[in-house]
């Protein structure tokens, strides 16, 4: 009995050690990676012990919270820009940067025919409204106007446009059927190797500028052990795997 219970006391004592040393991290995630984001917390919360308290957004507004004194201490941003930007103006910690994903725009109904395998549907116009992000705020919206100029049809689907703010909004203007169909990240209707509703298109990356998404440690997280140890697993192995499964490449 006597060396069960010292068993269980060395137990008790490691389990309340993992528990001291896990930590916080607060993380402002692109709208865009809201789904893998979440399971990747996970992951980390349950190999680490430490948790990323996550905020989903444009990476617009969350540049505008950032310099206006927002505490958070890692970006996940939708693009490559704001980052750097960050990092140039001394609100990012120099050399942290990297690029954790690269993102698919797609143009996606809820409607199981209504978007056809190359995109000729844009062509018709056969449509009330068209869904995109607003491209100041959202890199997935900038990509629709560049896949919409590289087509030329710009001008004539003009009138059509009605924009979220980001791409998480514009995601529900589709699913809730305010527009039939818009310009989408590829991770918000991909899931376990398949579209899980509707139809899509997958927009060639020849159309757009690439989307390529870096993260950034910022400032406040300069000195924070949960935020090294979040930015280590997203380079891993368990990310990277979670990533794919929702149609992200590297």
């Amino acid at each position: 009995m006597r060396r069960f219970l010292a068993r269980l006391t060395l137990l008790l004592g490691v389990a309340t050690t993992a528990t001291a040393f896990g930590a916080e991290v607060s993380v402002a995630v692109a709208a865009n990676f809201t789904a893998p984001m979440q399971k990747i917390a996970q992951s980390f919360e349950q190999d680490t012990g430490h948790k990323a308290v996550l905020a989903f957004g444009s990476t617009g507004n969350f540049y505008a919270q950032i310099k206006n004194g927002a505490p958070f201490q890692i970006l996940l941003a939708a693009d490559s820009a704001t980052p750097a930007r960050l990092e140039a103006e001394g609100a990012g910690v120099v050399n942290s940067r990297f690029t954790y994903a690269t993102g698919t725009l797609v143009l996606w109904s809820k409607q199981a025919a209504l978007v056809d395998d190359k995109g000729d549907v844009l062509r018709t116009a056969k449509f009330d409204h068209l869904a995109v992000a607003n491209p100041k705020l959202a890199p997935f919206g900038a990509a629709a106007i560049e896949t919409l100029s590289a087509l030329g049809l710009m001008q004539s689907l003009q009138p059509k446009l009605v924009q979220g703010e980001n791409i998480a909004q514009t995601y529900q203007f589709i699913a809730t059927g305010n527009a039939p169909l818009g310009f989408v990240a590829l991770s918000q209707v991909f899931a376990d190797g398949r579209i899980k509703e509707g139809s899509t298109w997958i927009v060639p990356a020849s159309l757009h500028k690439p989307i390529q998404q870096d993260a950034v440690l910022l400032t406040p997280g300069k000195n924070s052990p949960a935020a090294a140890a979040l930015l280590r697993f997203l380079r891993g192995a368990k990310a990277r795997a979670i990533m794919q499964s929702f149609g992200y490449g590297p």
